[in-house]
């Protein structure tokens, strides 16, 4: 056997473990998503607390996925990316607190400030790991997503019909393609091409 023939082997059996890792990782974030938007529908008008908490803590578990991913992808390309993403939800979720101080039209613009950046960095990330892995296109598609609706969040904000629990809206459509993303991502390109 020669050394590029191993070292083949090698590389495809880390994008394998990568791609199974990530899989993981993004029914886990599909599963919590679900789970805070039920929530925060629940109770977003019955308890400002909770709610405060809640809304708070979503940024944060960005944080902690994007961690896991980082840890998921070791052998990836630059992770600038991932850990601007990291310092974009930190500061968002002490952004959130302070915002829902003043309102809940404050909010969601910070909610739609933080939605346009880090789906531009979904988009760009996805775009990236589509030379290597497959099942992208989800999340391709949902960095386009998230950062349309980011927008959105901002522009809607003032209007009385906007509130909290439409962020739920936003953290199922995430979760649909967290799904669709794992469900897609069970092998990489030069395994299926072998």
């Amino acid at each position: 056997m020669s050394s590029s023939s191993s070292f083949q082997e090698s590389a495809d059996s880390q994008s394998v473990e990568t791609a199974r890792a990530l899989r993981r990782l993004y029914f886990m974030r599909a599963a919590f998503s679900v789970c805070w938007a039920i929530l925060i529908g629940l109770f977003s008008a019955k308890s400002a607390g909770l709610a405060t908490a809640l809304l708070a803590f979503y940024p944060i578990w960005d944080v902690l996925g994007t961690i896991a991913d980082i840890r998921a992808n070791r052998n990836g390309a630059s992770k600038t990316p991932q850990y601007l993403n990291a310092a974009i939800s930190l500061i968002t979720s002490i952004a959130v607190i302070i915002a829902l101080q003043k309102g809940i039209p404050q909010t969601l613009i910070v909610f739609g400030a933080w939605a346009i950046l880090t789906g531009l960095i979904q988009f760009i990330l996805g775009l990236s790991r589509r030379k290597v892995l497959s099942g992208q296109w989800p999340m391709i598609i949902s960095g386009a997503q998230s950062t349309i609706a980011g927008v959105s969040f901002i522009v809607l904000a003032h209007e009385p019909t906007q509130g909290i629990t439409s962020l739920a809206g936003y953290a199922l459509f995430g979760a649909f393609y967290y799904l669709l993303a794992g469900f897609r991502l069970n092998k990489t390109k030069t395994v299926s091409e072998a």
